[in-house]
């Protein structure tokens, strides 16, 4: 019996997270492994209210609110570790659609060490694998433009917001160790190289010999 390993692909809007999400499932599935997807937005039993917090925050920014928005995020996912991730089966490979949350978090007043560190002191689980994916800032505005629904994000709303994400996400990425994935040529590299990092985990993890 091995536990489930915990997979977060992060980045920015528009870089084409949950296309590779959906392309690293199948291709594992192909290789008859148990994946079992999650989103933390809907599994955030306190969604609305930290939603309602953000909106608060666009309008009047502030470095105490955004460190309580970031704390109530740090204690949603507190909630899913101890909850959710715990009763996905043994032997999974868990992928979560962002662990922390990218376009806010990332270029703000408080700086993502501070943000990483409630996560730690709450005991959030933290993944096995954290993957960072990135485009180039034109590539991912101009991705989320075409979409029917836009960008459809509450704090950033201009080509100049997404380049100052990105930098700070990307630093981010480097500072933490996490997997850099620049997802700017075609899917099926990006989800080698995400199903390579993934099977590159220690054989416990994976429950191989």
């Amino acid at each position: 019996m091995t536990r489930p390993i915990f997979v977060s692909l992060d980045g920015p809007k528009g870089t084409g997270k949950t296309t590779l999400l959906e392309a690293v499932t199948k291709a594992l599935r192909a290789d008859n492994r148990k994946v079992i997807r999650l989103c933390e937005r809907n599994n955030d039993p306190c969604r609305a209210e930290t939603m309602a917090l953000v909106n608060q925050l666009v309008r009047n920014p502030g470095r105490e609110l955004e460190l309580e928005v970031c704390r109530r995020f740090a204690d949603s996912r507190l909630w899913i570790s101890r909850h959710v991730l715990p009763e996905q089966p043994s032997g999974s490979i868990i992928l979560i659609d962002r662990w922390y949350p990218s376009d806010a978090a990332f270029r703000r007043m408080v700086p993502f060490a501070e943000i990483l560190r409630l996560n730690i002191d709450r005991n959030v689980q933290v993944p096995d694998l954290h993957v960072g994916v990135v485009t180039s800032p034109d590539i991912s505005w101009a991705r989320a433009a075409s979409r029917s629904r836009g960008l459809g994000s509450t704090v950033i709303h201009s080509l100049a917001e997404q380049i100052a994400c990105t930098e700070a996400f990307e630093q981010a990425v480097a500072d933490q160790g996490w997997v850099l994935c620049r997802n700017e040529g075609t899917i099926e590299e990006a989800t080698m190289q995400v199903v390579g990092e993934i099977y590159q985990l220690p054989a416990l993890l994976l429950g191989e010999e």
